[in-house]
């Protein structure tokens, strides 16, 4: 089993900025992508960004150039730096990781953190 808490989450004004982190602990081997997702009132949990273990990144259209992936493998952590934000970026906002163990793969969530973007 793998534990995802999150934090930094909060309410920013639109055009500034705030940090999210995420820290995995427990069966961290083989730990491959992180990420986070989010999800908006009344509509699905859609993906952010996602960051394999090797460092490849990923991004929604949406938040290419004012979203920010990493990693930091040694404290088994996630971060997104956000800026540039919008009222669209308002949502709860959660981590995610998968693991590969003997050829099936198992994915964890994070208890979600709330962005709030006023304009």
């Amino acid at each position: 089993q793998v534990q995802l808490v999150e934090s930094g989450g909060g309410s920013v004004q639109a055009g500034g900025s705030l940090r999210l982190s995420c820290a995995a602990s427990g069966n961290i081997f083989s730990i491959n992508a992180m990420g986070w997702y989010r999800q908006a009132p009344g509509k699905q949990r859609e993906l952010v960004a996602t960051i394999t273990s090797g460092g490849s990144t990923n991004y929604a259209d949406s938040v290419k150039g004012r979203f920010t992936i990493s990693r930091d493998n040694a404290k088994n952590t996630v971060y997104l730096q956000m800026n540039s934000l919008k009222p669209e970026d308002t949502a709860v906002y959660y981590c995610n990781a998968d693991q590969w163990i003997l050829g099936e793969k198992y994915d964890y969530w994070g208890q979600g953190t709330q962005v709030t973007v006023s304009s």
